[in-house]
């Protein structure tokens, strides 16, 4: 892999050099989020997925159309084949070949970097799957997991949650996001359910975990890996980011680590995609009543580096399509979804779409198929 690696002929140096000012706390950005494997299919082909190659022809040139700074990817990192998502990772240092070999998936992102657009991918140190040919048990006993079953488990996920405590854990899991940043060029790395790092009770009722040494729920080691990754990956990787989802209240989330911060780039907002959307979902006669659902959702990029997301969990399967969850006809769905739009371009914080959303697709998102 390496030596693929050093044989690619990387074209973004020009990219590379202005990464950090184009990824800067104060610098424009607005995220096109994309699942590979269902923003395109060929119908003509037995509806088979895009390639990387096919992607950096077709992607690219309607990413930079659109008007968007950065492609954000659902999971890329190799996956169980019935995970279509992505959100199973058996392999943090493999990019899926269900669309083709890894060093195609350079020149995709080479792709993106000459037309002037960032790549950003889900990476998910939050958990990993328990399936027999993934890292649980990987010497036939807890290796990656914590040796306590009850503090191994994922009870959300059914899946295993990673023993940051030892120092070889940390160092295999700040290594593959080293990998990415640089045999990939990538440009940052969004980790989700953050929470579940930082909390021991992270969907867990009593009885259920384990307290701290001091009684409380925070979890040290998992504090202390993710200020680790951020501190290296901005030692290592100039310019490339990190991008947080957490809706757990963590204060200082996309702040310094020398500051009491945990270090990110970034941080999503979900409570205001949250917030705004059952604003807009109120008949308009309505929404008089409920101005403060506006109103104090930017509150929050006062003290954080905010991304407004409209992502993909908003719209999967049993949540419906972003145009459905408007309110009246046809005619003012289409209205409504137009206004909120603007809502969100015009409010303090970065920017990200799910793919579909852009053109109002009526049905919600199916990983199965190709948007219509």
């Amino acid at each position: 892999m390496v030596a693929a690696a050093a044989r690619y002929r990387w074209r973004d140096r020009a990219w590379m050099a202005d990464r950090a000012g184009r990824q800067a706390p104060d610098a424009p950005i607005s995220f096109y989020e994309v699942h590979l494997g269902s923003w395109r299919r060929r119908p003509e082909e037995d509806h088979r997925v895009l390639t990387y190659r096919e992607l950096a022809d077709e992607l690219v040139p309607y990413v930079a159309w659109l008007g968007f700074t950065h492609i954000a990817l659902t999971p890329v990192t190799e996956s169980p084949a019935d995970d279509l998502w992505g959100y199973r990772p058996i392999a943090l240092y493999a990019p899926t070949a269900r669309f083709g070999p890894a060093e195609d998936f350079r020149a995709f992102v080479d792709r993106c970097h000459q037309a002037g657009i960032g790549v950003v991918i889900d990476w998910n140190p939050s958990h990993f799957p328990a399936e027999p040919h993934g890292l649980t048990a990987f010497d036939g006993d807890a290796l990656y997991e914590h040796p306590d079953p009850q503090q191994a488990h994922h009870p959300r996920w059914n899946a295993k949650r990673y023993h940051f405590a030892r120092n070889e854990v940390g160092s295999f899991l700040v290594g593959s996001a080293l990998y990415w940043t640089d045999r990939y060029h990538v440009d940052g790395l969004r980790i989700g359910a953050l929470g579940s790092i930082l909390y021991l009770d992270f969907d867990r009722g009593p009885g259920e975990w384990v307290p701290n040494a001091d009684g409380g729920a925070e979890d040290a080691a998992g504090i202390g890996f993710i200020r680790r990754m951020n501190e290296t990956i901005q030692a290592s990787s100039e310019g490339a980011t990190t991008v947080a989802e957490d809706n757990s209240g963590w204060p200082m989330v996309s702040r310094p680590t020398d500051t009491g911060g945990l270090g990110f780039g970034f941080s999503w907002d979900t409570r205001w995609a949250e917030s705004t959307l059952r604003y807009m979902s109120r008949r308009a006669i309505h929404r008089k009543y409920y101005h403060h659902e506006v109103t104090e959702a930017p509150a929050r990029a006062v003290t954080e580096n905010v991304v407004l997301p409209l992502s993909h969990d908003l719209v999967k399967p049993g949540r419906g399509s972003m145009l459905s969850r408007m309110s009246g006809d046809l005619w003012q769905k289409f209205a409504s979804l137009c206004v909120y739009y603007a809502l969100m371009f015009t409010q303090p914080g970065k920017k990200l779409m799910f793919m579909g959303d852009e053109f109002g697709q009526a049905r919600e998102w199916n990983a199965e198929i190709s948007l219509d």
